[in-house]
C-alpha cells in the first residue's frame, strides 16, 4: 500500500514510539493527525511538522470519532497506528499480607490497555471500510501495540499483561473479520524500548536491561518501532500477525 497521498491517524502520536511513527509517516507523504491528549507535545509537533493536533481520549467514542473526522478532510483515510499508553495498575495476585489484587486497578488497566485499543481499532476500521479499494481490493491498514508483557509477563504484571495479550488476541480474529473489507490487522509486540518518557531513568534501565537482551546487546528504540510499522503498512501480504521487536528478549519472572 502506498503511503504518500493518504491520511494516517496515530492514536499516541505525541509518545515515544507514536512520534517516531508520526515522524516517519509524514516523511513518507502521508497527511498525520496525532491523537493524544499531550497537548504540549502535540502542538509542537503540529508546529514543526505541518501535521493536524487533535486532543483524544482512545477511551472515549466521540473523542476518537473526532480526530477520525479530522483525518478523513485531510485525504483517503487508510492507516491507523495506535501506540497509546495510560495508568497500569500492578502487584502481585495475593499480597504478602494476604490481600487480594485491586478489582478496579484491573479493571482501569483492562480500560486503558485492551478495551481502549478496541475502540480505536473499531472506529478506524468503519472509516477505512468507506475508502474505495486500491489494488488487490485493499482499502487500509491497523497497526495496533502489544507488548512482549503479553507473552511472558512478569510478577506483578497481571493486569498489564491481561490487557497485551487481549490485544495479541484480537490480532487475528480482527483480520479474519475485516478481510472482506480489504483492512489488514497487524499488532507490533514491543520488548524493553527506551524512549523518552523515561526521562532521567533511561539510562539506569539501559545499564539493567541492555546486557539481558541477547542481539543488540541495548534496548530499543523508538525509531526502530517505526521503521517496523512503515514496512507492516506498506507490506500488502502482511496480514493477522503479530510481530515481537525484541532482539530476542524472554521477560524473566521478575
Amino acid at each position: 500500500m502506498q503511503i504518500a497521498g493518504s491520511s494516517a491517524i496515530v492514536v499516541g502520536g505525541a509518545g515515544g514510539l507514536g512520534e517516531a511513527t508520526v515522524r516517519r509517516l509524514h516523511g513518507a507523504g502521508a497527511k498525520v493527525v496525532v491523537a493524544d491528549l499531550a497537548d504540549d507535545k502535540g502542538a509542537a509537533l503540529e508546529r514543526e511538522l505541518g501535521i493536524r493536533y487533535v486532543p483524544t481520549d482512545a477511551t472515549s467514542e466521540n473523542s476518537v470519532l473526532a480526530a477520525i473526522t479530522e483525518a478523513e478532510s485531510l485525504g483517503p483515510l487508510r492507516i491507523s497506528v495506535d501506540t497509546h499508553g495510560g495508568p497500569a495498575s500492578g502487584g502481585r495476585l495475593v499480597g504478602k499480607d494476604g490481600s487480594p489484587l485491586d478489582l478496579d486497578g484491573f479493571k482501569k488497566t483492562i480500560e486503558f490497555y485492551l478495551t481502549a485499543v478496541f475502540n480505536v481499532m473499531r472506529l478506524s476500521a468503519a472509516a477505512i471500510a468507506k475508502m474505495e479499494p486500491l489494488d488487490e481490493g485493499g482499502r487500509g491498514v491497523i497497526v495496533n501495540t502489544a507488548s512482549i508483557a503479553g507473552y511472558e509477563g512478569q510478577i506483578g504484571q497481571l493486569p498489564y499483561s491481561a490487557a497485551k495479550g487481549g490485544v495479541l488476541g484480537m490480532t487475528l480474529v480482527a483480520a479474519r473479520d475485516l478481510s472482506p473489507l480489504g483492512i489488514r490487522v497487524v499488532t507490533i509486540a514491543p520488548g524493553t524500548i527506551n524512549t523518552p518518557a523515561y526521562g532521567k531513568a533511561a539510562d539506569q534501565l539501559e545499564q539493567y536491561w541492555g546486557p539481558q537482551v541477547p542481539f543488540p546487546k541495548r534496548m530499543g528504540r523508538s525509531v526502530e518501532y517505526a521503521q517496523l510499522a512503515q514496512s507492516v503498512i506498506e507490506n500488502d501480504y502482511l496480514n493477522g500477525e503479530v510481530i515481537r521487536l525484541d532482539g530476542a528478549l524472554r521477560f524473566p519472572p521478575k
